[in-house]
């Protein structure tokens, strides 16, 4: 049925009794007859036909049947749409996680930021390392998508060029660098943690290489003609003599150098454990350190760069030393010195290191007792109780055993230079 109302709308109306017996009258909706703002008369039929089927079907409350379906359908349409919103925001989360996942360079930059930058060189070895042989690798990886053998890829590599030392430092350091990321929950676990040092190249040797008598003169005999750079022949007798690192001497300055006096100050940042070392030259060593000072002129390094603008790189040196001790037979790469034998002693390979070993056994040879060769050699103390109560510095006693370890070494270079 239909009723015009007073402000001339017409009305669609569904007339039925209810269950209680009342009669009631259901609005179907309003009379349009474009169906634009409401009903057709068709459309008003077949909506009065639904309910009149389902009136037939035994469902007496049509309007409390029409809410509880209106009230259905709103929920189901929320349902709907926080299910599209929850997908929504689980794909915009996913989205931003992504972005937010940092890669091993960005994770390397972190740690260099934090740690590296308070390594004696600014971490500037490390960053070498890693650019050189990390990096290009697995550089661009998400740092949670590392795995195991991401890195064993890495220090395979490194094995397959010989350089066994280099690839257990390059683990350690990767190692360093995850153990940093998990520390600041950029990840869950360490993905080198199961790989076991020992595994990457075999076991540590470790190095006890000492230069005899006989080996010393026979370095004064072919250094002459190893064609290294001047310098170069100058540290071998230097670190020989003083007993001290190469890379000590490589960053030494003239300031700290006291050719009058006889004293060489290392100071605290340049010493490998952190604390200041004075070395009181023989007068064999000062020798060597005039003839150095001729050639580093007006610089403030006793080892200038090209640049002047700091010292050389430590690996300049060794790598002079290491090209002229290949094995006989072994031709050269290119670049690389003629005199690929030229430094082949006897004993087997040497290299820098090995000469402040020798210095130390030469010292001890020469009846200098233990503690003070230990203490010409700034090694810290590892007895707690020494350490706190023993403060003798044995300033005397030192100098003595590197004038004592100068004046060996003297004789020998004059017996190897006369051969």
């Amino acid at each position: 049925m239909a009723r015009i109302l007073k402000s001339g709308d017409r009305l669609f109306y569904f007339r039925y009794t209810n269950s209680q017996g009342e009669r009631v009258f259901l609005p179907v909706g309003n009379y349009d007859q474009s169906g634009k703002d409401g009903l057709t008369l068709r459309e008003a039929r077949t909506k009065a036909g639904e309910l009149s089927r389902l009136y037939q079907a035994g469902i007496r409350d049509l309007r409390e049947y029409q809410e509880a379906e209106e009230d259905a359908r709103k929920a189901t349409h929320e349902a709907e749409m926080a299910r599209l919103r929850a997908e929504r925001e689980a794909a915009e989360a996913e989205k931003a996680r992504q972005a937010a996942r940092k890669t091993v360079t960005e994770l390397f930059e972190h740690w260099a930021d934090i740690d590296l930058k308070n390594r004696k060189d600014g971490g500037a070895e490390v960053r070498r390392l890693f650019e050189k042989d990390v990096l290009p690798k697995i550089g661009q990886l998400a740092v949670e998508d590392v795995k195991k053998g991401h890195v064993t890829e890495v220090v395979d590599a490194q094995l397959n060029r010989g350089v066994t030392r280099m690839a257990k430092l390059t683990l350690s350091l990767i190692r360093q660098m995850f153990r940093f990321a998990v520390d600041r929950d950029l990840i869950e676990y360490d993905p080198t943690a199961s790989i076991r040092k020992s595994k990457i190249g075999g076991k540590d040797v470790e190095r006890d290489r000492v230069l005899n008598d006989g080996e010393i003169k026979a370095l004064a005999n072919q250094i002459p003609d190893a064609q290294m750079l001047p310098s170069t022949s100058i540290a071998i007798w230097i670190m020989l003599t003083t007993c001290c690192r190469i890379g000590e001497l490589i960053k030494a300055e003239w300031v700290d150098v006291n050719l009058k006096q006889g004293a060489w100050k290392i100071p605290a940042e340049n010493s490998k454990n952190g604390k200041p070392h004075e070395i009181a030259l023989s007068s064999f060593a000062v020798a060597w350190f005039k003839d150095l000072e001729k050639l580093s002129g007006d610089s403030r390094w006793c080892y200038p760069n090209s640049s002047d603008t700091g010292s050389v790189c430590p690996k300049s040196i060794t790598k002079q030393i290491r090209d002229r001790q290949l094995p006989t037979g072994k031709e050269p790469s290119k670049g690389r010195s003629s005199k690929a034998q030229a430094l082949v002693l006897s004993g087997g390979k040497w290299t820098p290191h090995d000469l402040r070993r020798t210095g130390a056994t030469i010292m001890t040879a020469q009846g200098v007792i233990p503690e003070v060769a230990e203490r010409c050699l700034n090694h810290t103390e590892e007895n707690k109780v020494k350490r706190v109560y023993q403060r003798h510095s044995y300033g005397p006693e030192t100098r003595e055993a590197w004038d004592l370890l100068g004046a060996h070494v003297r004789k020998l270079f004059h017996m190897g230079i006369g051969n």
